[in-house]
């Protein structure tokens, strides 16, 4: 058939709730030189006939589509062509955090159970989406959870601040044996070494091997950075430290003209640390010394005057040990409410969604910011429960959480840009590789695919072979492409635009049931029905990524998706 789309330079409002979508931005493409489409599609051969889970049954059992309340519940079309087309549903905003928890910290599913009953009053599965990640959170819930684990001023408030704050107190910061802001020092005939080490509840700490003690106590000493506080004033300070064996000693020093000290004395298991003492100047280093022979790790530590607390003298802001504690126990209660709340319901899900930088390090604040516009629907729980890969990552708990909720449903990882980043698809592997070594615990990975016509086909292949290499199920989770990158306001795509993205979607399908074997196949989602409901159509930008124009009739892509299963 000939192409059918019609285009405004703006799509008319539809007053219909736009799919959040998991994607964020575009990276540069890195897994290698750009190639072209090895099939070009023409207007002459764009076939269209049958349905998406008709002609995809052959090749993987799940057509997805994703979808939101208010079109399902008022739009006729949106909801036919979704019944006609798939059999399986994602929903787009309803089962995130944000969605659901009040500020107060009450669940309300009022939503999601009611576009639930329409899924399965049409006979749609519905696949459960996402049950952590770091965006469309209710961050103000979660940050009070934290600030509520400390200790108020007199007559109430706020705990006062951290004095260390940004300051690297938890040692994230650096890389190998360096921490930003300390500088190590070995002197006399003391033998020493500095090193970097797994934290509590962290991903870095600071570790001192002591292996001959110097004649000057002094000698074995890693001073900190300067810190502000009010002369006169008696200062609260918490640090965790473990040792390598009894009997040694650590000495938390602040000294910049004037000097005063506290020996600590630490086990062999983590520990946090508290005590007080009055500084005498303004702005002291902080400086740890290690006299005894052994091994020290030392994480966390956290500075407060408590006459800083808001609402009266006294209080002291929650340590990372409390913060972890109160975040991990609600990370838990979320996942544990929500799975077994939809229990022989929804039998698979997102459990974590989008861990990874475009580095492929796990997001925690050493390598991502959230934007100040997003302070209240962000947040990261890898500041909090640990990226490294030990038994307080947050992945790894979010998994454990979930099998314990439901044992019985499949557990998935998902991230985006897998095709574009190398390094993002090969820390997927190694992580989810990790994690299944300390239980069976994932059972597939989801690779978003928000393409564009710049991707290449080199870079979808190698993210299709090195996911299928884990043995897991794979599936395309939220699969659009987009035309209008530049996101220009009077964007209206050409033909050969349409045929070109036709031939994307082509190749990803193609690709997929090429370099992943049949069994592992889980299934295809489109993120979203026709132009109108996508994430990528926004107001002074608009898009038209996916299967259906505005008007709900097939468009040249999906004789792409078509061809590419071989159909």
């Amino acid at each position: 058939m000939k192409n059918i789309i019609k285009i405004s330079a703006f799509l008319a409002a539809t007053g219909m709730l736009l799919l959040g979508s998991c994607k964020k931005d575009n990276s540069t493409n890195s897994a290698g030189t750009t190639t072209t489409t090895t099939t070009t599609i023409t207007t002459t051969a764009l076939d269209t006939g049958g349905t998406l889970k008709g002609f995809s049954a052959s090749s993987f059992a799940n057509m997805g589509m994703a979808v939101t309340y208010a079109p399902m519940q008022n739009n006729a079309s949106f909801l036919a062509t979704v019944k006609r087309e798939a059999n399986v549903v994602t929903f787009g905003n309803e089962l995130k955090e944000g969605s659901v928890v009040a500020n107060d910290g009450s669940y309300n599913y009022t939503n999601a159970d009611a576009l639930y009953t329409i899924c399965n009053n049409n006979g749609l599965n519905v696949y459960g989406h996402t049950l952590v990640w770091h965006s469309q959170q209710n961050a103000t819930y979660l940050n009070g959870l934290i600030t509520a684990a400390g200790t108020p001023g007199a007559g109430g408030g706020t705990p006062a601040p951290n004095l260390l704050a940004g300051l690297n107190g938890d040692f994230e910061t650096g890389s190998g044996t360096s921490f930003t802001g300390w500088n190590n020092l070995v002197g006399g005939t003391a033998a020493a070494t500095f090193a970097s080490a797994a934290g509590n509840n962290s991903a870095r700490a600071l570790q001192v091997t002591v292996a001959t003690a110097g004649s000057n106590p002094y000698d074995v000493q890693s001073i900190g950075p300067l810190f502000n506080v009010t002369s006169g004033h008696a200062i609260t300070v918490s640090i965790d430290i473990k040792a390598s064996v009894a009997g040694g000693s650590v000495k938390v020093i602040a000294q910049n003209f004037g000097y005063v000290e506290k020996i600590i004395n630490p086990t062999t298991a983590w520990a946090t640390y508290t005590f007080s003492f009055t500084v005498n100047e303004s702005n002291p280093n902080i400086r740890l010394n290690f006299p005894s022979i052994g091994t020290y790790t030392v994480d966390n530590i956290v500075i407060t005057d408590p006459t800083q607390a808001t609402g009266g003298t006294g209080g002291t802001a929650a340590t990372p040990a409390q913060a972890a504690a109160v975040i991990d126990g609600e990370m838990k209660r979320y996942i544990t409410t929500t799975m077994t709340r939809y229990a022989g319901k929804i039998n698979a899900w997102d459990v974590v969604n989008e861990p990874f930088t475009e580095s492929g390090a796990i997001r925690r604040p050493a390598n991502y910011t959230i934007p100040a516009a997003n302070i209240s629907n962000q947040f990261l729980y890898g500041a909090y429960l640990g990226t490294s890969y030990t038994p307080n990552n947050y992945v790894l708990k979010a998994f454990q959480y979930a099998k314990l909720a439901n044992p019985t449903a499949l557990r998935f990882i998902n991230d985006y840009n897998l095709e574009e980043s190398r390094a993002k698809v090969d820390s997927m592997k190694a992580l989810v590789t990790y994690i299944n070594s300390q239980g069976a615990l994932i059972d597939g990975v989801g690779t978003q695919m928000h393409l564009n016509l710049s991707i290449t086909n080199a870079g979808i292949d190698y993210a299709f072979q090195t996911l299928a290499s884990t043995g897991l199920k794979v599936r395309i989770s939220e699969l659009d492409v987009a035309l209008n990158s530049g996101r220009s306001s009077s964007f209206i795509p050409t033909t050969q635009n349409l045929l070109d993205q036709a031939a994307m979607f082509q190749y990803a399908i193609a690709s997929y049931i090429k370099n992943v074997p049949a069994a592992q196949r889980y299934g295809v989602t489109v993120w979203g029905v026709s132009d109108t409901d996508s994430w990528l159509n926004v107001s002074g930008s608009p898009d038209v990524p996916l299967l259906f124009d505005t008007q709900y009739k097939k468009k040249p892509t999906y004789a792409g998706f078509k061809i590419g299963t071989g159909n």
